[in-house]
């Protein structure tokens, strides 16, 4: 299959799992990606994620991933929910409104490479989601998908910044996205100024202040975390990009008691209604204890 024929091949395969967006760019060093996130990780922004700080070079070299790497393609799937929680009830974040994103889109990149390798034996490939050691941000912007905001999430000016970001790498050459979209936050400030904690700076994320770090790692912290039990959108809510961006189309992701629990279903769950329902959230990875002492912090007591 030539260039052009795989390409398209690809694009298609992605829309058919049902990806919001595709880009495609061509495999490289990402030099001042990788300057940033070690200056990043020397001011000690990461926080207690060690792992930030392990295969820097990986994730600044996809080639390092795939043996003889030459193209990522990188795909969009829009998770802004058509129904929100209640305003008067614990708030979870809306990437955790639904199954577990890692596994929900592994299922989906695997019938992908299924595809490609049926019509391309020969192609080696690998899928990634943000557990692996991926700049998947900075290869958004390379494949023409949006910009990285002054909130440190990528903006599509379609989908906003509501988007989990999928991976591939592949040892095929394909064709190229060539146009970036620019970055057009501007002088807005309203994801700086809506954090609550103060973890934001333009381009600059300090995890030690961010609430959504904290609500979701054992163990004790003085940060308040407000009204969000799990996660934050705060910056997210704030930002004017995601004003008008149309909801998500994914029919079998969203756990329905997010969405429907009251203000008492919250404070009356306890652990085995809790291990039934989270089975296949990422709210598990907090685990029951943690979700408590959260929901008791959501009433203004820090944690």
């Amino acid at each position: 299959m030539d260039k052009p024929a795989l390409t398209q091949f690809i694009k298609n395969a992605i829309a058919g799992a049902g990806f919001d967006a595709c880009g495609i760019a061509a495999v490289t060093t990402l030099e001042t990606e990788m300057t940033h996130l070690n200056s990043w990780l020397v001011a000690g922004y990461h926080a207690g994620m060690a792992y930030m700080a392990r295969n820097v070079e990986k994730r600044a070299n996809p080639a390092l991933l795939v043996e003889n790497a030459q193209s990522v393609v990188v795909s969009l799937l829009n998770y802004k929910p058509p129904q929100r929680q209640p305003g008067n009830v614990p708030q979870i974040a809306y990437y955790a409104y639904g199954v577990d994103y890692h596994d929900f889109i592994h299922e989906k990149l695997a019938a992908v490479i299924a595809a490609v390798k049926a019509v391309a034996p020969a192609t080696v490939l690998r899928g990634f989601v943000d557990s692996a050691p991926v700049l998947e941000k900075a290869w958004a912007v390379r494949a023409g998908l949006g910009w990285i905001g002054k909130n440190n999430l990528l903006i599509s000016p379609t989908l906003g910044s509501f988007t989990f970001i999928a991976t591939l790498v592949l040892d095929a050459e394909l064709e190229y996205t060539t146009r970036q979209e620019k970055n057009r936050c501007g002088k807005c400030t309203q994801c700086i100024d809506a954090c609550p904690g103060g973890a934001l700076r333009p381009y600059r994320l300090d995890a030690n202040r961010c609430i959504s770090y904290h609500n979701k790692r054992k163990g004790e912290n003085g940060v308040l975390l407000k009204n969000y039990c799990f996660g934050c959108d705060y910056c997210q809510l704030a930002c004017p990009w995601n004003a008008k961006t149309p909801p998500h189309r994914m029919s079998n992701w969203t756990i329905p008691e997010i969405v429907n629990f009251t203000a008492g279903d919250w404070n009356n769950l306890d652990e085995p209604a809790f291990n039934t329902i989270f089975a296949k959230s990422v709210l598990r990875g907090a685990g029951f204890a943690k979700l408590k002492a959260n929901l008791d912090a959501c009433n203004g007591k820090p944690l």
